[in-house]
């Protein structure tokens, strides 16, 4: 998962960014509104985490209402010392979706970050998936590892774009046979195994980091180092 972090605070800026790091995200910091407002529109990003009083011209609601005038959904989540009830509807109304006044508890932040997340995903708000320096963009089913795009067939896609929505999970092969074909082969069929090997041969053979792993026994998963 992809975090844009936009603090001016060094101290807190550390703390969420190592505290998202351990928790398994891949996190970008910037410390000002101009280069926050150049990266939250450059995207693609999961979920951003932005200060709402930033130093300089451009404050917390103007990158706001910046990203949403370009038509970026991505979820953000508002952080400010600023904690009235005024202050508090101003940032939902300029475009965020939650916002958490300071001082706050770190897993109080991630908390409402994962139940961003995961009503962007209920939602199918997520057009780009990300895992490692793997990217799937799920409107035109383009394939990218770092510049280099990968080429797949209409059911080798299927296969990444469900391990991707899975990433970091264990998926089983009944899993991926009921997804993906839509009903039940004999479970001895050897048809995953097939299209897992095909699909690796694309995506991670070239690359030095494979990022799709068998659990023997079980299934298939697909996560970055």
């Amino acid at each position: 998962m992809r975090c844009l972090l936009i603090e001016d605070d060094l101290t807190t800026s550390e703390l969420i960014c190592h505290g998202l790091e351990r928790s398994g995200y891949e996190v970008e910091t910037c410390r000002d509104g101009a280069s926050g407002l150049q990266q939250a529109t450059a995207g693609p990003w999961e979920v951003i985490v932005l200060d709402r009083l930033l130093p300089g011209d451009i404050d917390g609601l103007d990158i706001l209402s910046a990203v949403r005038s370009h038509g970026i959904d991505t979820p953000v989540i508002v952080l400010s010392a600023l904690s009235s009830l005024d202050e508090r509807v101003r940032g939902l109304r300029a475009g965020g979706d939650d916002y958490l006044s300071k001082p706050f508890a770190f897993d109080e932040l991630l908390a409402r970050i994962e139940a961003l997340t995961r009503r962007a995903a209920r939602h199918g708000d997520l057009d780009q998936l990300i895992v490692g320096d793997l990217r799937l963009d799920t409107r035109s089913r383009r394939v990218f590892r770092g510049q280099q795009p990968i080429a797949l067939q209409p059911r080798e896609y299927q296969l990444l774009e469900y391990l991707a929505r899975h990433q970091g999970k264990v998926v089983t092969r009944k899993m991926l046979l009921a997804a993906v074909w839509g009903y039940h082969f004999d479970p001895e069929t050897n048809v995953i195994d097939v299209q897992m090997s095909r699909l690796r041969n694309k995506v991670d053979k070239d690359f030095p980091t494979a990022l799709i792993q068998t659990v023997r026994g079980v299934g298939y998963t697909l996560q970055a180092p």
